[in-house]
């Protein structure tokens, strides 16, 4: 019996983590694919497309749960740290750039693998990432940075200040009655 509970608390313990993962990348997927669909609208509404093709908005939430997933990598390769000494933004910085920068390649590699998947050679296809365009390809760096910046900002709150602390400042603190707020 002692035998059975003894290997029963690594299991659940494997269980709590792939759950806290599942919810992060389910999370996560949802916040870049509602960056996404709203990059993609601007684009339509920029290319004066009537009306919209709703197909944009399904690839918009595909690419955020794949730029989900790459970020989820690039932090599994390279954890978050936050030195206290330096403060949050500091400490993040180097490392927004980092998973940008592994982002980028996971992208590179993605648009190689497709194009296998499409009968094309894998380095022309890597070669056409971004329409082989350097500026667009910055361009989207920019943008991707812009977009993974709140989030590792949220996260670095989280591990400085703890998950209930940053929920309370974020949303209010449910343990303490509603008070009106004194101007000083």
């Amino acid at each position: 019996m002692i035998k059975s509970i003894l290997n029963t608390k690594p299991k659940h313990r494997f269980m709590e983590m792939m759950e806290d993962e599942a919810k992060k990348a389910f999370a996560l997927s949802i916040y870049f694919g509602a960056w996404f669909c709203a990059l993609s609208l601007l684009a339509a509404t920029i290319l004066d497309e009537h009306p919209i093709p709703l197909s944009i908005f399904g690839f918009a939430i595909v690419k955020g749960a794949l730029s989900a997933k790459f970020l989820l990598i690039s932090q599994a390769a390279f954890p978050m740290k936050v030195d206290k000494a330096k403060g949050l933004i500091r400490s993040l910085l180097l490392q927004s750039l980092i998973y940008v920068g592994i982002v980028l390649g996971l992208n590179y590699i993605e648009a190689g693998v497709e194009g296998l998947i499409h009968g094309k050679n894998f380095w022309d296809s890597l070669g056409a990432f971004g329409k082989a365009n350097p500026l667009r390809v910055v361009a989207m760096c920019i943008v991707y940075w812009l977009i993974v910046w709140p989030y590792l900002v949220l996260i670095g709150l989280k591990i400085t200040l703890g998950s209930n602390a940053t929920i309370a400042i974020l949303f209010g603190d449910r343990s303490k009655p509603d008070l009106p707020v004194s101007e000083t």
